[in-house]
């Protein structure tokens, strides 16, 4: 099973697009958000996925007004961080802001992958045998050097795809 990753979309109708059609040539069974959508209408968007998608809210999506209730009225699974989800029997934590994770994780030893967001920079590591992955930067400007992320379950490899 493959997963799309996406973080910080920012409010970038033009890359949203891009990256929607991206995730759909995929196939990817679902794709998850780590947040800062920034926008009702971004999230809206997204409605166009072939598959399910999960997220968290980001720092610059809490405070916007009619971005729960598209999430909600689109059957988008989304909260506040963390969210944790059994995918394809891997255990994975999604959140915004990094700083939050040491703490979850000393309280949850059950972990297989850990994504986020809100950097706007590539991670891709394994700490103590948890694979944390951030795709980076989508919602820049210059073309060809942002990226999503794909993951695949099974084995846990990760690839960038940029645009």
């Amino acid at each position: 099973m493959q997963i799309g990753i996406v973080s910080d979309t920012h409010n970038n109708l033009r890359n949203i697009d891009k990256i929607i059609s991206l995730f759909n040539e995929e196939k990817v069974s679902s794709v998850i958000h780590t947040g800062d959508i920034a926008s009702a209408r971004s999230l809206e968007k997204f409605s166009e996925l072939n598959c399910k998608l999960f997220g968290v809210y980001g720092n610059n999506d809490r405070s916007e007004i009619g971005i729960k209730e598209v999430a909600e009225n689109n059957n988008f699974l989304f909260q506040e961080p963390p969210n944790v989800l059994t995918l394809d029997n891997k255990n994975l934590a999604i959140f915004h802001e990094p700083d939050l994770i040491d703490d979850f994780l000393m309280q949850n030893k059950n972990i297989d992958v850990v994504i986020h967001g809100h950097t706007h920079r590539y991670r891709k590591e394994i700490i103590n045998g948890v694979l944390f992955f951030n795709p980076g930067e989508c919602a820049g400007l210059n073309e060809g050097r942002n990226a999503i992320g794909i993951l695949n379950l099974k084995n846990l490899k990760t690839k960038r795809i940029f645009f």
